[in-house]
């Protein structure tokens, strides 16, 4: 045993040896409920009305000053925290001798009047204390000290590890949550408003499809069969299209196996949004209002990414997929050829082998020429149908394209957007020539769903889709640079114990 795990060890029992001890004297260390009549800082901002009112508050106790008649402590609960003073004169001398048989990191519920200390602090003078969690285990030591922290808990592995520590040692973690929350409920609130309706998806899922990704694969042992985790909501969405849902809306978790970097985790949370009688330039009005909705909603419309300022109250940019990358290479990429195509990735530094496919090719140089460029709001839009098999073709008569729009920010995407195909036999042909780049290696490439091919034999109106990463947007409003800080509990590799 180490000297660290030895002396936490030490400390465990330490706690433990006082656990013991309050309940010979007859006190429950965990009481089954406690009832605040107030918050910490509804108490502060208000304390011209509060001063010399009797308040009860609970919270966990998270600095220490204990003296022979009188001590200080420091709760915290969900507004903030607040400063108590306990004298044994007031408590008695019973209770003051089972107050230092606390710790930090104990819960206690506090009964007292509020005053003022000589110094000037808003702080409960305690009448009656109540402990309501004995905690065992140390929190991490942080130290403060006229507003500024000390010995932060902060190595991002650890906090992303031990996620209710970073909660209660770093208030701007906690912020953020509370602002993702927030988002979610604006773009809610945004969709419900224009008569979207919310609906819930399988997320184990007979055949996966939906985007160009690997998928986790479990099995059903009721039914002895293979399901897969859900890649998108699409195809199901559609459905209900089909069905006559015509402003359908889903919130939920997606599954990719693919690797992971500060854009990606294997789990992650879309928004897909489908309209009938829409299409993608109808989407992107919506996207933009709806992104600036959510950003406005929690004060975030002027945002800064590295240093760049960011106005998202301006008018989103509109470019052309072939133009942007035109004008990366100097020259007209649709006349270029596959073999052409695979010499020019590999000058670029884009890894191809012989499976490598003209739609992966092109995704590929979008993804490292152009998308890092894109600062300003943007649309890419007019995209080539060879990476884009679920969308319509394009009404200008180009048979290599296709209605669909990429959003990109800070040289990030946000969201993917089609007018989306509805002609059952085009979108077959499509989904067979994606099974062919299966059986050619590709193993991101779709699967064919005979179930949705004959949906959409029913009959599906003109419909516009979207999806948009709700982990990434609120990345990009809490101006944070890691999809590993906006997840609660984010996807970590084993952690090395030895």
């Amino acid at each position: 045993m180490s000297i660290e795990q030895k002396s936490l060890k030490q400390i465990i029992d330490y706690r433990i040896d006082k656990l013991r001890e309050l309940r010979k004297k007859g006190i429950n260390p965990y009481p089954s409920e406690f009832k605040p009549t107030h918050f910490s800082e509804s108490i502060k901002s208000n304390y011209k009305k509060m001063e010399g009112k009797n308040v009860v508050v609970a919270g966990r106790i998270m600095s220490l000053r204990k003296m022979g008649k009188a001590s200080f402590s420091r709760i915290f609960d969900k507004e903030g925290g607040i400063q108590i003073f306990i004298k044994k004169d007031d408590v008695g001398y019973e209770s003051y001798e089972n107050f230092k048989l606390l710790d930090i990191g104990d819960f206690v519920g506090v009964q007292g009047i509020v005053f003022t200390t000589k110094t000037g602090e808003i702080s409960i003078k305690t009448s009656i204390i109540t402990v309501l969690a004995k905690s065992i285990r140390p929190l991490p030591i942080v130290k403060e000290k006229d507003g500024t922290i000390y010995d932060a808990f902060s190595d991002k592995e650890q906090r992303y590890r031990n996620r209710h520590l970073d909660l209660l040692l770093n208030p701007n973690v906690k912020n953020t949550f509370l602002k993702r929350t927030k988002i979610i409920r604006s773009i809610r609130s945004f969709l419900d408003d224009l008569q979207f309706l919310e609906v819930e998806t399988p997320v184990l899922q007979p055949i996966y499809g939906g985007a160009n990704a690997r998928p986790f694969i479990t099995h059903h042992n009721a039914l002895d069969r293979t399901l897969y985790m859900r890649i998108a909501d699409e195809l199901y969405l559609k459905r209900l299209i089909i069905g006559g849902i015509e402003k359908v809306y889903e919130i939920g978790k997606d599954f990719r196996n693919e690797g992971m970097d500060r854009n990606h985790n294997p789990e992650f949370t879309m928004l897909e949004f489908y309209w009938a009688y829409a299409d993608y330039e109808d989407c992107m009005n919506l996207v933009e209002g709806l992104i600036k909705h959510a950003a406005k909603d929690i004060g975030s419309l002027k945002i800064s990414l590295n240093d760049i300022k960011i106005d998202l109250n301006k008018p989103f940019k509109k470019r052309r997929f072939s133009e942007l990358l035109s004008e990366k290479l100097g020259f007209d990429f649709n006349d270029i050829s596959e073999n052409q195509l695979q010499v020019l990735c590999k000058e670029k530094g884009i890894e191809v082998n012989p499976n490598t496919n003209t739609g992966q090719m092109l995704d590929a140089l979008m993804g490292e020429l152009i998308e890092p460029t894109l600062i300003e709001p943007t649309f890419v839009i007019d995209y080539p149908k060879v990476i884009s098999p679920l969308a319509k073709m394009h009404r200008n008569g180009d048979p290599n394209l296709v209605e669909r729009f990429e959003l990109f920010i800070g040289g990030a995407e946000f969201a993917n957007s089609f007018s989306e195909l509805n002609d059952p036999i085009d979108q077959r042909k499509r989904l067979e020539e994606q099974a062919t780049l299966r059986q050619s290696g590709d193993e991101e490439a779709q699967n064919l769903d005979e179930n949705f091919i004959q949906a959409m034999e029913c009959g599906m109106p003109p419909t516009g889709g979207v999806g948009i990463g709700i982990d990434r947007l609120v990345m990009l409003l809490t101006n944070n640079r890691s999809i590993k800080d906006v997840i609660l509990f984010p996807t970590l590799r084993l952690e090395n114990n030895s």
